[in-house]
């Protein structure tokens, strides 16, 4: 099995979705010794944001977009993509929407029909998210209308046919040290609880 490992927060070793994903990569490695990881660091190496030369009008010698298409090849190549999700200002990083706007390739993740209909040409895939949040935005809060990194990952990936993707959240990290404390742990059991 192919793992693609993502890690999007700027936080380094402070970071609680670092630390989640790494766990659940930990428990996929667990379960199947041998499969095989590539780990892409979005904050230390980040892609660049797209421009036209991303869109078909560049050289494919152009460094930035031949590394777009890198990151295009190991996430068709993977089974299972791990992200590392922080919440920042009510979305995604945007290290981790650069990624996306790499994934996200008309005629290689996705296609519209002859009527204009989406449909998804990545399929078969595993997606689980780690995402942590510093306040409370889960469905049954007053916070959830400005939640806009969980909605957003599940439309992104269901566009292109990717239909298991599953949620390790780590929610309240800012509400203090023990909360953030019983998070983490409560995310790093079920990442433990994780089916393989």
């Amino acid at each position: 099995m192919n793992v693609l490992h993502i890690d999007a927060s700027v936080l380094g070793a402070n970071s609680v979705s670092r630390q989640v994903s790494a766990a659940v990569v930990a428990r996929l490695r667990a379960t199947d010794p041998a499969l095989t990881v590539t780990y892409r660091d979005l904050a230390a190496k980040p892609l660049g944001h797209l421009t036209t030369a991303h869109l078909g009008a560049g050289a494919a010698d152009d460094p930035d977009v031949a590394e777009g298409q890198a990151a295009l090849a190991e996430f068709l190549a993977a089974d299972t993509v791990v992200i590392g999700a922080p919440m920042y200002n009510f979305t995604l990083p945007s290290q981790l929407k650069a990624w996306i706007d790499r994934v996200l390739v008309a005629g290689k993740t996705f296609r519209y029909s002859a009527e204009g209909v989406p449909q998804g040409l990545a399929g078969g895939k595993r997606v689980i998210v780690a995402i942590s949040r510093g306040g409370f935005y889960g469905a049954d809060t007053p916070n959830a209308p400005a939640e806009h990194a969980e909605s957003y990952l599940r439309t992104v990936f269901g566009f292109i046919g990717v239909t298991d993707v599953q949620f390790v959240a780590i929610d309240g990290v800012m509400a203090g040290p023990e909360h953030r404390e019983r998070a983490v742990k409560g995310a790093l059991e079920a990442a433990e609880a994780l089916a393989a």
